[in-house]
């Protein structure tokens, strides 16, 4: 007796759900991305208008002097919805952990020259402050952007400054064998120390920007790609041959996640310019402006980390962060 089972194919009925559908068609199946992002935030039926800002709705796209057509015309090009942007920060996560445990088990910090350490302690530790204020900035960006694509970026992207402040902490903590004397030091020196007092101005001044999006060129676009190349790759490179290899196993996680958000930057920057002269023309304004203010809140940080090539190793910095946002259709902007 033989028994024959034949195999029947199933067609879905839809391959994607309706708004999907209108952008991307229905030939084959919609992403998880596209799933977990694309017009997720309501737009109409709003009962009320915020207490707290009564001159606007919620997500309401005035609330930045740029224009889109379509806000969801930028995709994070890394595709990061809750699912893959969870499981690549744990993998990441586990190889951070296995370092710092590394280092604290065999007391790799003793064998590090105390002037080296003394610089960790001035240069890197206070920037825990800078990635909390980060958290704060893209915390606000979350709160009050266009479109889910944003909002959900400008969460994933305030967690992992909380993760950073953190990381820096816990370098902080090992360096001085678990007492807090380089913490209090760092908050002392970021309230107090002269070569701080510009960057901090520039932050605090963020904190009450109005333009979400001049906020996301402030923080993410300038900011960063000032404070990363600076003093997470050239300072650590510098450290690294004075006998300091052991802080740069401890910030892995900084030069891995920096490389990545350059790749949404670019994006974001050459899809907003693509769009209109006007948003180009903001453009421009925004990163010239904060170009300018934050390299000269950073010089006597670039001063205090590398002596008198302080200010060229700044220059240099700043001289590739505005290739490459020319490079991603921001034109017009000053070299100094």
């Amino acid at each position: 007796m033989s028994i024959e089972i034949s195999a029947k194919s199933i067609q879905p009925v839809r391959l994607s759900y309706g708004n999907l559908k209108e952008r991307f068609g229905d030939k084959k199946p919609a992403s998880r991305y596209q799933e977990a992002v694309y017009d997720i935030q309501p737009t109409t039926n709003f009962q009320y208008r915020p207490l707290w800002d009564k001159d606007h709705e919620l997500y309401d796209p005035s609330k930045t002097a740029i224009v889109m057509e379509d806000w969801y015309s930028f995709a994070d090009p890394r595709q990061y919805y809750y699912g893959t942007y969870t499981i690549t920060r744990s993998k990441q996560q586990e190889v951070a952990e296995h370092n710092f445990a590394f280092v604290d088990k065999r007391d790799l910090f003793d064998s590090v020259p105390e002037a080296v350490k003394q610089q960790v302690r001035e240069i890197l530790v206070p920037l825990r402050h800078v990635e909390w204020a980060a958290n704060m900035n893209n915390c606000q960006i979350t709160g009050e952007s266009v479109g889910s694509n944003f909002s959900t970026l400008g969460m994933f992207n305030a967690m992992d400054r909380l993760g950073m402040a953190q990381y820096v902490t816990r370098i902080g903590l090992l360096i001085d064998g678990n007492e807090e004397t380089a913490i209090d030091a760092a908050k002392e020196a970021w309230m107090e120390a002269p070569e701080w007092q510009g960057l901090r101005h520039a932050i605090e001044d963020m904190f009450v920007l109005d333009d979400w999006f001049e906020l996301m060129i402030a923080q993410n676009f300038v900011l960063d790609g000032l404070i990363f190349p600076l003093l997470y790759d050239r300072f650590e490179k510098k450290i690294t041959i004075e006998g300091g290899a052991t802080v740069a196993m401890l910030t892995e996680f900084m030069d891995d996640w920096y490389k990545e958000t350059v790749r949404w930057t670019n994006t974001l920057a050459k899809v907003t310019a693509k769009e209109s002269e006007a948003n180009q023309e903001l453009l421009t304004t925004w990163v010239n402006k904060w170009a300018d203010r934050l390299t000269s809140a950073m010089e006597p940080i670039a001063v205090k980390a590398f002596g008198s090539d302080g200010i060229n190793q700044l220059a240099e910095v700043k001289e590739e962060l505005l290739n490459r946002l020319t490079k991603n259709g921001v034109t017009g902007l000053k070299r100094s």
